[in-house]
């Protein structure tokens, strides 16, 4: 819950109140900006890029008899808010599994889908369609697409199977484990190679899998492939070799 926690502070303090230290990487050629909010930014594009939202889990699981706190699609909409204040971008792209069902956004709250119309007012706005959600958005700005190609660059929700120059997906929700202070911690991170990246799940309600698990075998250069770990207001860059099992 530290990215709830700084967002809440960026959006109440306003936009460059909080500073937060990105790291800075280089995709097939293109210049992007890992923020520790969990989203990545294409600055000489204006995109913002954020994959695995999962809005509505805590209703998704309610329709099928299980109850957890309503508050993840309002938590995970207060840290959006608060990366797109800090970048305000031209293009919002949002990589698959937006929402955790299939009528997630057809039964979303007018209050919640009054604050996407909000961060949407003035750019534009692609929904990937992820496998959660394969017939798109309803009623919520901007277009649903399988995929978006841009300067070489391909933003779709899974990943192809093996090396996938360009490639910029979601879906498995990288996660990476370092040791502390003979303490093991375990953060989600942002994986590239410098040929494809994966994103972190940005949801609030999301877990992780790790970089060694065997859904990730094939996808990378590992000699080239290292994890920048979310932190609470920066990145943690570590290489592959360097992580613990």
């Amino acid at each position: 819950m530290n990215r709830l926690a700084l967002a809440r502070d960026m959006n109440r303090q306003g936009n460059g109140a909080i500073s937060a230290s990105g790291v800075e990487t280089v995709v097939h050629g293109v210049a992007a900006v890992c923020d520790p909010l969990g989203a990545l930014y294409l600055p000489d594009a204006g995109i913002l890029v954020v994959s695995d939202l999962h809005l509505e889990k805590g209703a998704a699981f309610a329709r099928r008899g299980m109850l957890l706190p309503p508050y993840d699609t309002l938590a995970t909409l207060t840290v959006l808010s608060a990366v797109i204040s800090r970048y305000d971008p031209k293009l919002v792209v949002s990589l698959g599994d937006n929402f955790h069902d299939r009528v997630g956004s057809q039964h979303l709250p007018e209050e919640f889908r009054g604050l996407i119309v909000d961060m949407a007012r003035g750019r534009e706005w692609i929904w990937i369609n992820g496998n959660h959600d394969p017939d798109g958005t309803i009623d919520l700005p901007g277009h649903s697409v399988d995929e978006m190609h841009y300067g070489g660059l391909c933003f779709r929700h899974e990943p192809k199977a093996g090396l996938q120059a360009g490639e910029i997906a979601g879906h498995l929700h990288p996660s990476a484990t370092v040791r502390r202070r003979e303490k093991s911690v375990r953060r989600p991170c942002f994986a590239t190679d410098g040929a494809r990246l994966l994103m972190p799940a940005f949801g609030i309600m999301t877990g992780g899998l790790d970089l060694r698990h065997k859904a990730m075998a094939g996808l990378f250069e590992r000699e080239s492939l290292i994890a920048h770990l979310l932190g609470r207001d920066r990145i943690y860059s570590v290489r592959f070799g360097n992580l613990s099992a």
